[in-house]
């Protein structure tokens, strides 16, 4: 995973680095990681929360992942624009005995004042490679159906399932569809 570039059409001195996050490195970033997921919950992104969700709560969702990281059943992978945690990706290693060869993908943020810049790609593609590099095939993820992630994982090579109508409510409370994708993948 490249440790820093430009993200594609970002002006000059705007540069994304991406990094990945030791448990101990995500609790110091927890003020930077509750900002990122409040701003995209109050701009309209359906994941998992409510509108009226705070950086306080969303500091708090994040701190309970934090033992996972550590044990190394989810690499959280991070983009930093300067000091400033702008995009976020989660690889969660499916723990069932006979699924070895499978992670789910989630928590892929982009800060609102970040998007159609690229940084969701470079984020999935960096996810993809974590992946790929803990031996894992099969990516699993879900997202809400007709979001700006369904057309960049369609885009990006994922393989639509299906779609679950009413799965889920977006932050102001209309029930949405949640749309089943998948990829394959070489494992290292």
């Amino acid at each position: 995973m490249p440790k820093s570039d430009d993200v594609d059409g970002a002006p000059p001195g705007d540069e994304v680095a991406l990094r990945v996050l030791s448990a101990s490195d995500a609790e110091a970033a927890l003020p930077g990681l509750g900002s990122l997921l409040a701003d995209v919950v109050a701009s309209g992104a359906s994941v998992n929360f409510m509108h009226g969700f705070s950086a306080a709560d969303a500091a708090r969702f994040w701190r309970g992942q934090l033992a996972l990281i550590a044990e190394g059943q989810r690499i959280l992978i991070v983009a930093m624009r300067g000091e400033d945690i702008v995009g976020t990706v989660v690889v969660t290693f499916a723990h069932q005995p006979n699924q070895p060869h499978r992670a789910d993908i989630g928590k892929m943020l982009v800060h609102s004042s970040m998007r159609r810049r690229g940084l969701g790609r470079r984020l999935l593609t960096a996810a993809e490679e974590a992946a790929s590099a803990a031996g894992r095939t099969l990516l699993v993820l879900d997202t809400e159906t007709g979001s700006a992630g369904h057309a960049l994982y369609a885009a990006c090579g994922w393989t639509e399932v299906g779609t679950i109508p009413g799965y889920a409510l977006t932050p102001d409370g209309r029930p949405s569809g949640a749309t089943i994708f998948y990829k394959e993948i070489a494992g290292a």
